[in-house]
Order: structure tokens, then sequence, then C-alpha cells
């Protein structure tokens, strides 16, 4: 090999050498903006959503028309009803009283549900439909202060200790509300606490489409 060869094999060496550093700051600056760019797309998804008039909150639940989960939980040991009773575990896997039934699913630790309560202790005095509730990755003792404390409006109350349950129920945060028809079917979905406005327009044109739609054969989810 010639010293002219010599020189162009070092020149070509050392331009690579040169090169690979810069191809990893490279690839380091679009590590380092990949979260902002990230950050950027939500934010702007979010900005859309406010300028279109729609509530973040109101996102349709997949289950709406479709067959609730036949859940069958044990129930909030030492929890009392009104009268002085035990409360039952949640049993779903059957035809019920042939009214719709409200799936509550709350915790003693979500702030939302301690807000929402009283308008759920107004609402389980209408007879139209049974209130019922799931009883969320909580601590026993918990639960039942709160309900102590605050009245206990369910007829019914099961415990998901583990969270594994709601997860058929397609729940990611608490507090969050179910309409079942009779027939098992999911009509209707509340995502966060209840408000006067909520339950006026929401839920209240859904207990009448409940009482007055024709029973359809329930069918399994399991």
């Amino acid at each position: 090999m010639t010293t002219h060869d010599n020189d162009e094999t070092l020149l070509a060496s050392a331009d690579a050498d040169t090169a690979s550093p810069k191809r990893r700051s490279g690839a380091a600056r679009l590590l380092v903006l990949l979260p902002l760019v990230l950050f950027l797309g939500l934010a702007g998804a979010f900005l859309y959503q406010l300028r279109s008039g729609q509530d973040p909150k109101e996102i349709p639940s997949v289950l709406i028309g479709k067959s609730a989960p036949m859940t069958v939980l044990p129930p909030l040991e030492g929890a009392m009803t009104g009268d002085g009773k035990p409360v039952p575990g949640l049993d779903l896997s059957g035809p019920g009283d042939g009214r719709p039934i409200l799936v509550n699913v709350f915790a003693s630790w979500c702030a939302p549900c301690r807000e929402e309560h009283p308008l759920l202790m107004q609402l389980a005095r209408d007879k139209r439909f049974r209130l019922v509730a799931i009883n969320y990755k909580d601590k026993p003792e918990n639960a039942r202060s709160f309900l102590a404390n605050l009245g206990n409006p369910y007829a019914a109350i099961g415990v998901d200790e583990k969270g594994a349950t709601t997860i058929d129920w397609g729940v990611y945060g608490v507090p969050e509300t179910f309409l079942v028809s009779p027939d098992g079917e999911i009509l209707y979905k509340q995502i966060g606490p209840f408000t006067p406005d909520s339950i006026r327009t929401g839920l209240m044109p859904a207990v009448e489409q409940a009482m007055t739609r024709e029973p359809k054969p329930r069918a399994s989810t399991r």
C-alpha cells in the first residue's frame, strides 16, 4: 500500500469516528424531544374537545346496548340497611325483581364519591329502580365508616377488593354508574359523580326508556 493510499484510509477512518458521535447525539436529541411531542399531541386533542363543546367526561362506553356482566360478589360484612338489617352481597346473575338496576361503583377513599353521595341518597327513594353498589378496592372498615357517616342508599353491596370484577364493566375510575334494564342490557353510563343536571338530563330519560322498552331474552355473558 502506498503512502497516499494509507493517508486516504486514515482519513476515512477519522471521518467515520467523527460521524458516529454525531449520530449518537442526534438520536439522544430525538429521545429528549419525544415526550414533548407526545405531550403536545395530547394537549392538542384535549383542546379540540374543549373547542368542539364536548365534555371530556362524556366518553362513550362500548358496553352501552350490551348485556351487563352477571356479577356475583360477596357482601360488605357489617354493613347495615336503614332498618338495621345486613346488606346482602351483589348478585346480578338472575332476572331480578323486574325493575331496572342502578349499579354504582364507589370507594371510601374517593372524594367525588363523597360529593355525589347525597344525590344517591335521594335516588334510593325512587322505587322505579333498585340501587346497588360495587365497593372498589377499599378496606371494609373504611367502607363501613363511610356509609355509617353518610348513610347507606344501597339495597345490595358487592365487594371487589382487588378490582378484578370492575374490569368486566369497563371501569377505569370511581365513581361510575350504570343503568341496567330488567332484561340485563346496559342502557346508560355515568362517568364521574352525578350532578343534579346529569340526573335530570341523562339518568332520568334512561330510566323512562327502561320502563317502556319491550323486554328481550337476557343473553349470557359467561
